[in-house]
């Protein structure tokens, strides 16, 4: 007789309180009911050809065994180019900069590297779902700083109430998934003198750090005095290039905290892909009027979808940054995120994403009135959803 593992030894008691992504079970609701999926925030278009023939030639010249633990170098160089050509910072390709796979990837190997049991990260929610996992399966424990719509701004007094002697960093995502935030420089001050008083390092997010719109633009909290010294910064090529499956992200550091990162790192992947990353080189080498077209080809979009969605009765929520939209339905007769988002997909035809799940416990009551959209699309998925939008009732 084959006797199988208990309850109590299987799974461990780090991931028990972890279900299923959102994104996953939100994406395959889409796919049974053949709905649009402006979910999950994934482009239904390619990146550059040009990077994408890099990859192919990098894969036919041999380029297929694994890369230096902390990054190509070609690709560490291109970083560190990118760093000094669109914010004017020097950083060292050998000792600040770490290739990894993603920049979800990056997050949780610092959070590894950094904290002890029971030290404490400051996050604002709602957060990118990953950021809490990374916390809590390093022994951390997050405080959070509720964003309150229109302009999803904090209250300086929450934030200075969620430090304290054990405040080991502030998890920083800037623009911001899922409202589109892009954090200004007056609070990028103010979480920066919280920092240096009580000691503690900036992790900042920056992937969406190409998409800022109406003129706005993304300021890196290393870019402020006195704070490149305790800031990792964070990015990848994913949401610039359209590249999201490639997995390669990076986080620029100085060397005390490049050290956690690393140490953390080559026992969790050790390396990313080495052919995406000779391409991922080449595609951060791109002129400017690249990076200019995307981002006015992403307003575009995002100013097609904002309208769309006041059509269909939404108050909307207009992003300054990333490549999402956040609307209140509650004009349409709901009241929970979760309930209209599966009729949304059942019965409208059109994914989205309801963003209780980016609060905690004590917060989901924030985002029970609001729903995420992606605008990563097509302008004909756009359009299409557009037109089943028409059929909400109300």
């Amino acid at each position: 007789m084959v006797s199988q593992p208990s309850n109590r030894t299987i799974p461990a008691q780090r991931v028990r309180g972890f279900g299923t992504t959102i994104f996953s079970e939100m994406s395959a609701l889409a796919l049974e009911h053949q709905a649009i999926n402006l979910g999950q925030g994934f482009p239904d278009f390619d990146g550059p050809e040009v990077v994408k023939q890099a990859a192919i030639e990098a894969i036919s010249r041999g380029i297929n065994q694994y890369a230096p633990g902390i990054g190509d170098r070609r690709l560490r160089h291109a970083i560190a180019e990118h760093v000094a050509r669109f914010y004017g910072r020097a950083v060292d390709p050998e000792g600040e900069i770490t290739v990894t796979a993603g920049a979800t990837e990056a997050i949780f190997a610092v959070m590894q590297g950094l904290l002890d049991p029971g030290d404490e990260v400051v996050l604002f929610e709602p957060f990118y779902d990953s950021y809490v996992p990374s916390i809590t399966m390093a022994g951390g424990v997050p405080r959070y700083v509720p964003l309150h719509p229109p302009d999803w701004d904090f209250d300086p007094e929450a934030l200075r109430a969620a430090f304290g002697p054990r405040t080991k960093a502030v998890l920083l995502n800037t623009p911001h998934n899922p409202t589109g935030k892009v954090f200004g420089q007056e609070e990028l001050v103010l979480i920066g003198e919280l920092c240096q008083e009580h000691d503690a390092v900036i992790i900042s997010d920056e992937v969406y750090e190409h998409l800022t719109y109406d003129g706005v633009r993304h300021l890196s909290p290393a870019d402020l005095p006195g704070l490149a010294e305790r800031t990792m910064t964070v990015s990848s090529v994913a949401k610039s290039f359209s590249l999201t499956g490639w997995k390669v992200g990076w986080a620029i550091a100085p060397p005390p905290l490049t050290t956690a990162l690393r140490r953390a790192h080559q026992f969790i992947t050790f390396c990313a892909a080495a052919p995406l990353q000779r391409a991922a080189g080449v595609a951060l080498k791109l002129p400017d009027g690249y990076f200019q077209n995307l981002a006015a080809d992403y307003q575009r979009k995002r100013d097609y979808l904002v309208r769309a969605l006041q059509e269909a009765g939404f108050r909307v929520y207009l992003p300054k940054g990333t490549y999402f939209v956040m609307a209140d339905f509650r004009p349409l007769g709901f009241e929970d995120d979760v309930t209209f988002c599966r009729y949304l997909t059942v019965e409208v035809g059109v994914a989205a994403i309801p963003p209780s799940f980016f609060y905690s416990e004590a917060h989901k009551a924030l985002g029970k009135p609001l729903v995420r959209f992606a605008f990563c699309k097509r302008l004909e998925t756009l359009q299409a959803a557009a037109e089943r939008l028409r059929r909400i009732s109300r």
